[in-house]
């Protein structure tokens, strides 16, 4: 788990992770938890996309 307090912790990222597809095509993926880790940050605080900061 990173430090931050927004971030999930690791059980809740366990439970998440085992109802996502782990088959995909294209591209190689960036990592699964930091996107939902942004996901779950704007729906929180209602932060537009483009202010967070490009990782």
């Amino acid at each position: 788990m990173s430090g931050d307090r927004h971030d999930m912790s690791d059980a809740e990222w366990e439970i998440l992770r085992s109802v996502l597809s782990h088959k995909h095509q294209g591209p190689e993926r960036v990592h699964d938890r930091r996107v939902m880790n942004g996901i779950f940050f704007v729906l929180r605080t209602g932060t537009p996309w483009r202010d967070l900061p490009e990782w």
